[in-house]
């Protein structure tokens, strides 16, 4: 396959994402014709806090993971952006650096646009902007839903939210027919989730084990499987 050209697969990403997928067609057309195909491999580091921002990403394979460094050193995953979405607008817009850092989860395929083509972009279609504006509006309204979670959730239900999210973002159904098992294909580690949920990895282990128990999820090494979605549920909204 040319390296430079996104796969059926690819592009199938990023033309059903919930955000790029509302667009008229021309401005679609517009973007994919000014963005260029980047594959990165796993770890690779692809922006850094404090750095000026010069491209505009929409992920058409893998994730991203976007981290900062705690005032102790440690590394501390904030989300992990899939398939279909697009980021790195906000400093484009407001012209300030980086707020955070950017890697590749496993191999990552990403459509890049540069900056001078975003700002053209916005120039010659209107729509963008109010595009942008709602897809922020939307990142506001998680960002403050994972906030309230944070101070009035226990542990165990915004653990559950989040392996049914993974579970939404990347979810491959398996087993037999009939059943609702669903593999999440993200690899995460239990100290990953950890840090997704602002615990420590030794809760997140016993949770989960408190999971398999009830029979909502299967623990499998760097990967979890949702046995059912009706218990998971459950969990989360007690």
């Amino acid at each position: 396959m040319n390296s430079s050209v996104l796969s059926i697969s690819e592009r199938n990403n990023i033309e059903s994402g919930p955000w790029f997928s509302k667009l008229s067609l021309p401005l679609r057309s517009d973007i994919l014709a000014r963005a260029f195909v980047r594959r990165v491999p796993d770890g690779a580091l692809m922006s850094v806090r404090g750095e000026p921002a010069v491209e505009w990403v929409g992920v058409a394979k893998g994730a991203v993971r976007v981290s900062s460094v705690s005032l102790s050193g440690k590394q501390v995953t904030l989300t992990y952006v899939e398939p279909g979405t697009w980021f790195g607008d906000i400093a484009l817009f407001d012209g300030l650096p980086r707020t955070h850092d950017a890697s590749a989860h496993g191999e990552t395929t990403l459509l890049v646009v540069r900056k001078a083509d975003f700002k053209d972009l916005l120039s010659r279609h209107t729509e963008l902007y109010e595009a942008l504006l709602r897809l922020n509006c939307r990142r506001l309204r998680l960002m403050f839903d994972v906030v309230e979670d944070l101070n009035t959730r226990p542990l165990a239900s915004r653990l559950a939210k989040q392996i049914l999210l993974l579970a939404r973002s990347y979810g491959v159904s398996q087993g037999a027919e009939g059943t609702e098992e669903i593999r999440i294909g993200l690899q995460l580690a239990q100290e990953d989730l950890a840090q997704l949920l602002g615990a420590s990895r030794q809760r997140v282990n016993q949770e989960l084990k408190g999971f398999e128990r009830e029979g909502a999820v299967r623990v499998e090494p760097t990967r979890l499987v949702l046995l059912s979605k009706d218990k998971l549920l459950a969990i989360a909204n007690r």
